[in-house]
């Protein structure tokens, strides 16, 4: 919301610029930048207030305490389904940024050659170097190769909080394959499955994979929201009612929970829609996906945890954890993104607000 002092600043803002007052180039375009976040964004959450989620609150009430008496595990245990060949980076981000938030425990499942160099990113993570691309498997041999794969998955399945599928997996239709066997144990176990990157090329082409399951989540860019939509509900994206479409979209995939990415990041499982539009960073590195799905991971976790012990009677809306999940995950990213975006500007990297992921937790929800 715009308050009054922000508009007497935008009103001489404007006056200066039009009587040709003309300050240095660098703080011309602070101030043109200032403008269109103060003038436009702040309309924007005027008009969408009634959908913006209490976040902070929300993050509050789903954190767990840090308690002496719990054992490791208990804080969360994340699986990322990702990482070949062509991409390490992505399960790295994703798997990491759920460690820097607070679960306690991380795995990724990737490809041969992709395990050395994820391994080689942190000790901290448990890397399992068990899935295959085509060119590695005979033709003879798929079948016996895709049975292993998804039972090496599997046989961990019952010890994971949430599974991220997509982060770096890449295109392999072999690979593909396997992952959609692993989605399925995953439902099958009632592990609740974020779907990102070229996951979301594998469940837009087989919707059946998350179709009805309350525990999956969808978390597409403006490109890959773009192709659900015309995938499910034949038509193009519609931006003045984006949260009838959005509403209508995650209804008839059978009530998964979307998170649409983007300036205002809109949520909804088919039931009801909101929004998170806290100011984040106008850098656009690579990789702040994949941030996202691993702290969406931590926090539906966390939520999903405390629903089932019914701590505290929640007073909190909405009270469906994947809902709570990406709430609390976009609001914290967005404020870790802002944090580092103070200090490091246009040099913002991923690793940058990774590092600012913690600090941003603990200025919400203090651990003492």
């Amino acid at each position: 919301m715009i308050v009054k002092h922000d508009m007497n600043y935008l009103t001489v803002l404007n006056s200066a610029i039009n009587h040709k007052l003309a300050p240095p180039l660098a703080v011309l375009r602070r101030q043109q930048f200032l403008i269109r976040v103060l003038g436009v964004g702040g309309e924007n959450r005027m008009q969408g207030s009634k959908f913006e989620a209490d976040s902070d609150n929300i993050l509050r009430a789903i954190t767990p305490v840090l308690d002496p008496n719990r054992h490791k595990g208990q804080a969360g245990k994340v699986a990322v389904i990702g990482g070949c060949r062509e991409y390490t980076g992505a399960p790295y981000f994703a798997a990491i940024s759920a460690l820097k938030i607070g679960a306690d425990l991380s795995h990724v499942f990737c490809t041969k050659d992709a395990a050395p160099v994820i391994k080689s990113y942190s000790p901290e993570l448990i890397v399992h170097p068990v899935l295959e691309e085509s060119y590695s498997v005979g033709d003879r041999d798929k079948d016996h190769i895709s049975r292993r794969v998804v039972a090496e998955v599997d046989k961990w399945m019952e010890r994971f909080d949430c599974l991220v599928v997509g982060p770096g997996l890449g295109r392999d239709p072999f690979l593909l394959d396997c992952v959609s066997e692993i989605i399925k144990q995953a439902r099958q176990s009632n592990v609740p499955v974020i779907i990102d990157g070229d996951g979301l090329f594998l469940v837009t082409n087989n919707l059946g994979l998350v179709s009805g399951y309350p525990l999956a989540i969808l978390t597409p860019n403006v490109n890959e929201y773009k192709r659900l939509v015309q995938k499910v509900l034949n038509c193009e994206v519609n931006d003045q009612d984006a949260h009838g479409q959005l509403l209508s979209l995650a209804k008839q995939i059978g009530g998964v929970t979307i998170l649409r990415k983007g300036k205002c990041d809109l949520i909804s499982d088919g039931e009801i829609v909101k929004s998170v539009s806290s100011h984040g960073s106008p850098r656009r590195c690579g990789g702040q996906g994949d941030i996202l799905s691993g702290s969406v991971a931590v926090f539906l976790s966390w939520a999903r945890q405390l629903i089932l012990a019914d701590e505290g009677n929640l007073i909190i809306s909405p009270k469906n954890p994947t809902m709570l999940g990406c709430i609390a995950g976009s609001a914290l990213l967005r404020k870790a993104a802002s944090l580092a975006f103070e200090d490091r500007k246009r040099s913002t990297l991923t690793t940058d607000i990774i590092e600012c992921l913690g600090r941003s937790l603990e200025d919400i929800c203090p651990a003492c």
